[in-house]
């Protein structure tokens, strides 16, 4: 398959996969397209999942991955419209409701301290919906609160004493300082892109899959390329954050860039190698064909950083 011919494939996709092509590889934001995204393939199914209540699956975070929080995050990363009146109305429901006692997003009642990666999430697809700043600003306060001094974040930091970063946990909480800045919102921005930025060191420290100390793989599952990602971190997941925060290129990205190549298949596309188990509405593509998300991630990747294919 011909360069012609993947991005045909790509368009021959559910609708989500088309605006994303005409946004990220043709550079053409197709405002119709995006308004399909409610109306049909995914991100219908998606919608039609949700409750009277207001939620998805069993409330916030139960079961994985049909609950509220996972459909919202796959409902955003869809690039469905930010002002789709459910998904508002859901996530401005859950910054209502779930408050913890330090600020953060905390479904739990029997678990004091507030998750960092979920709040990492949490601010990801609260900003992207385009919430009212003041309704944010506990769920900051708390994630600056939890930043590492190695640049990063960790989920056990405040739960178990965890004293180095997780890539998991740096990847969730990046991604969301990043829609917060890029949505405009000012409550101490300052701190939070310099927490960003240390959290882009701290990845890049790592050669995005490497230990800092060793120079061995952390972990082999970070090397599979899976959609959705959910809070797990990979090395196609990190690279697809660098090209959207539109940073410069760095050699220590080198060590991931090769392995993505490496695993382009013949007829151009790139697999998709694994679904994290659990519970889903419907799955979007089958483990081990070609993968739409993950070809449309790699060209956008590739494109954006002018890495010959």
């Amino acid at each position: 398959m011909n360069d012609d011919k993947t991005i045909q494939w790509l368009l021959e996709g559910d609708v989500s996969i088309q605006y994303q092509v005409h946004r990220d590889l043709f550079g053409s934001e197709q405002n119709a397209l995006r308004q399909r995204i409610a109306e049909e393939g995914w991100g219908a199914e998606f919608l039609s999942r949700r409750l009277e209540n207001g939620h998805w699956g069993r409330g916030f975070y139960q079961p994985k991955w049909t609950s509220t929080h996972y459909t919202l995050l796959d409902l955003k990363n869809l690039g469905i419209s930010q002002d789709n009146p459910e998904a508002r109305q859901t996530v401005h429901m859950i910054l209502k409701n779930e408050k913890g006692q330090d600020g953060g997003i905390n479904p739990s009642r029997t678990i004091r301290n507030s998750d960092v990666c979920v709040n990492g999430m949490v601010l990801n697809y609260a900003s992207y919906f385009d919430v009212h700043e003041g309704e944010l600003t506990s769920i900051v306060d708390f994630l600056i609160s939890q930043h590492m001094k190695d640049g990063g974040f960790n989920c056990h930091s405040n739960r178990y004493g965890a004293v180095h970063s997780s890539l998991h946990t740096t990847m969730s909480v990046a991604e969301g300082i990043l829609e917060y800045s890029k949505n405009g919102y000012n409550y101490r921005i300052r701190e939070l892109q310099k927490a960003e930025h240390g959290c882009r060191e701290f990845i890049l420290q790592h050669r995005l899959f490497k230990s800092d100390r060793t120079g061995e793989i952390i972990d082999r599952k970070m090397l599979m390329l899976s959609y959705p990602s959910r809070w797990r971190y990979d090395l196609l997941r990190a690279l697809d954050y660098f090209q959207f925060a539109a940073v410069d290129y760095d050699r220590r990205m080198d060590d991931a860039v090769a392995v993505l190549l490496k695993k382009r298949r013949d007829d151009g596309t790139w697999p998709l190698h694994a679904r994290h188990p659990g519970q889903t509405h419907f799955d979007m593509e089958k483990t081990g064909e070609p993968s739409r998300w993950n070809t449309l991630r790699a060209l956008r990747v590739l494109k954006r950083f002018q890495i010959p294919e």
